[in-house]
């Protein structure tokens, strides 16, 4: 008979993605910022073909088996729902069967740096956010990272109680559309990262994608789908790949070997990580 805890895991979703959205107006012209509010900002035509790219991708990813389906959370602003469209390519892609629906989530949006924002000022803020630490400083008229922290903790805080209360299935893949520091701090409150890890993480590319796999042990990771040099990429010491590995394996197989901690020699060369780990 199945344990309590296999019978949650059968109900969690296999994957959750998380994807920045593609390049917009602003990275064609900044100053549009000057009289275009930012939610209202759109994608550009590179940006519609890194999404339609990446749609192709996360497919290959989640469609194995016969019964496979997606969610998606989408940040309401305009850039983040055309990736989303474009992504599922009005249904080229995606068949519409496939999905189950499309949830539009005010908590994942960007972070708020005031209105119309003129330029130079806004230059001035994210020097002063380097010097201040990005966490912690509050842009002037706007939020902080920790502002946005807490309204990503309360959509994940959801997110669980549904995931525990068998709302999806093994066959279900959740793909958020949302922003890269929103993403990052989505990955700091699912790890329980610190705000010194996450002051060295760097910050997704356009329509740059995060896949959290579940593992045997009821326990998302980076590390089932992701390359350890990627991870060191984008940011993550070696401890915490060494959890990220934990997670995607599963306990039980590091207690047996007796081999927890990685090394942490500062000269250990990038792919001594992966060595280590190793089943041999």
């Amino acid at each position: 008979m199945p344990s309590h805890q296999e019978k949650m895991i059968h109900h969690f979703p296999r994957r959750i993605i998380l994807v920045r959205h593609g390049e917009s107006e602003v990275n064609e012209d900044e100053g549009v910022l000057e009289h275009v509010p930012n939610h209202k900002i759109k994608l550009i035509k590179k940006g519609a073909e890194q999404a339609r790219a990446t749609g192709r991708m996360i497919k290959e990813i989640v469609s194995e088996g016969e019964a496979w389906k997606v969610l998606f959370y989408v940040s309401p602003s305009n850039r983040t729902r055309e990736t989303m469209e474009e992504i599922i390519s009005r249904g080229r892609t995606f068949e519409k069967n496939r999905i189950v629906g499309v949830r539009e989530e005010c908590r994942l949006r960007e972070q708020h740096f005031g209105n119309f924002q003129d330029l130079e000022e806004r230059r001035k803020i994210k020097r002063s956010r380097v010097r201040y630490g990005k966490f912690f400083y509050r842009v002037p008229e706007g939020e902080s990272s920790a502002d946005v922290y807490d309204r990503v903790s309360s959509f994940l805080e959801g997110l669980w109680r549904d995931m525990e209360s068998n709302k999806f299935s093994n066959e279900m893949n959740l793909i958020v559309v949302s922003h890269g520091l929103t993403i990052l701090l989505f990955l700091m409150k699912w790890f329980n990262w610190t705000v010194n890890q996450f002051e060295e993480l760097a910050n997704p590319a356009n329509c740059e994608y995060r896949v959290l796999e579940l593992g045997p042990d009821g326990e998302y990771s980076l590390a089932s789908y992701h390359q350890l040099d990627e991870l060191k990429k984008w940011g993550l010491s070696d401890e915490m790949i060494e959890d990220q590995i934990i997670r995607a394996r599963g306990l039980q197989p590091f207690l047996d070997r007796k081999c927890l901690v990685a090394p942490t020699d500062d000269s250990a060369s990038d792919d001594s990580i992966g060595d280590y780990f190793d089943e041999k």
